[in-house]
C-alpha cells in the first residue's frame, strides 16, 4: 500500500512568528490580522454555537462525486465530499468505513453533513463485506492516501491534517488506522467492534461513541475496554447515548454528529474554540455518560 509523507506538524503559534519575521526581513508592511487567525492558520468558519453544530448542515455548501473501485486501490471505491468553497485555503480529510456487511449508504448522512463544517470526506466501500477490523483500517488509510494524491480535490486537502472513523468493524477498523498512523490527528470509532481490546499505543486523539444497549458490540466489552486502554497522555474521550443500539449511527443522530464534528474540528483544525463542547461535554436525557482527559488550549 502506497504511503504518503505527511510534513511535520508546526505549533500554529510559531507558524505565525515565522510569517511575521519574512515580511519584516523583506521589508513590507504588516497587515495586522485578528488574534484567533494570528494564533490558528487552520481555523475555518464561523464562530461555533450549539445551534450550527446541530443543524442537519453546517455553514459550508458541499459537493460531491462518486469513486469506482476500478479506478482506486487497497479499498472499495466510494463518495467523496468536500466543500465548494476554496476561499478559505485547504482543509482537513476524513476517511469513514461502515460496518461488516454494510455498504456506505447505512452512514451516508456524515459525509455531507461532516464536510460542511469544512472538511474533505471519503466515505468509502469496503473491498468485500466481510472484511475484519485490520483489513478495514489499512483501507482508510488507502482512502485517505487516494485524497490527498490521486483525487480530483486533492488540492483542497492539507495532507498534514487528516483522520478516520467508521461503525462497528469500521470503527474497530479506524483504531487500527490510528495505531498504525500515528501522524493522524483524530479517530472516531463508532460503537467499535475488535478482538484486541487493548490500545496502549494510540497517540491519536480519539473520540469512541457506544450505545448504552447495543447487544452486538457491547460498550462493556468494547467501547469502554477501548478507551481505558489508550493511555491517559492521549486526549480522549468517551460518549455513551442513552438506550442507542448498536446502530445508532446509520440514521441522524444529533449528538453523535455534534461530538464529532467537535472533536474534528478541535484536533484536525486546532480550533480551540470547539473546546467548550469537549470540556465539560455534553450532557441531557440522551447522553447516558461522558468521559474526557480534556484538551488543553
Amino acid at each position: 500500500m502506497p504511503t504518503i509523507a505527511t510534513r511535520p506538524r508546526i505549533p500554529v503559534r510559531a507558524l505565525a512568528r515565522l510569517a511575521v519575521a519574512a515580511v519584516l526581513a523583506a521589508g513590507g508592511a504588516l497587515a495586522v490580522p485578528s488574534a484567533a487567525a494570528a494564533d490558528n492558520p487552520y481555523q475555518r468558519g464561523p464562530a461555533p454555537t450549539v445551534a450550527v453544530l446541530e443543524a442537519s448542515r453546517g455553514p459550508f455548501a458541499t459537493s460531491s462525486y462518486s469513486v469506482s473501485a476500478l479506478s482506486v486501490t487497497g479499498f472499495g471505491g466510494g463518495v467523496v465530499y468536500y466543500p465548494t468553497s476554496t476561499a478559505e485555503g485547504t482543509f482537513g480529510a476524513v476517511a469513514i468505513s461502515p460496518g461488516y456487511t454494510a455498504t456506505w449508504s447505512s452512514l451516508s448522512w456524515l459525509g455531507p453533513r461532516i464536510a460542511s463544517h469544512g472538511f474533505v470526506v471519503i466515505g468509502i466501500e469496503t473491498n468485500t463485506l466481510l472484511d475484519q477490523p485490520d483489513s478495514r483500517g489499512r483501507q482508510l488509510l488507502a482512502a485517505l492516501d487516494y485524497l490527498v494524491q490521486r483525487s480530483s480535490v486533492r488540492g483542497r486537502i492539507d495532507a498534514g491534517r487528516l483522520a478516520v472513523a467508521g461503525h462497528s468493524m469500521g470503527g474497530g477498523g479506524s483504531l487500527e488506522a490510528a495505531a498504525a498512523r500515528p501522524s493522524l490527528q483524530a479517530a472516531v470509532p463508532l460503537a467499535p467492534w475488535n478482538l484486541d481490546k487493548t490500545w496502549s499505543g494510540v497517540r491519536v486523539p480519539t473520540l469512541i461513541v457506544g450505545g448504552e444497549s447495543d447487544s452486538i458490540a457491547p460498550v462493556a466489552t468494547h467501547s469502554v475496554p477501548f478507551y481505558t486502554s489508550i493511555p491517559a497522555s492521549s486526549e480522549k474521550a468517551y460518549l455513551e447515548l442513552n438506550g442507542a443500539s448498536h446502530f445508532f449511527p446509520q440514521t441522524v443522530n444529533t449528538p453523535t454528529a455534534r461530538q464529532t464534528v467537535a472533536w474534528l474540528k478541535r484536533f484536525v483544525d486546532d480550533d480551540t474554540r470547539y473546546e467548550q463542547f469537549l470540556c465539560p461535554g455534553p450532557s441531557g436525557s440522551a447522553i447516558e455518560e461522558y468521559r474526557n482527559t480534556c484538551p488543553s488550549s
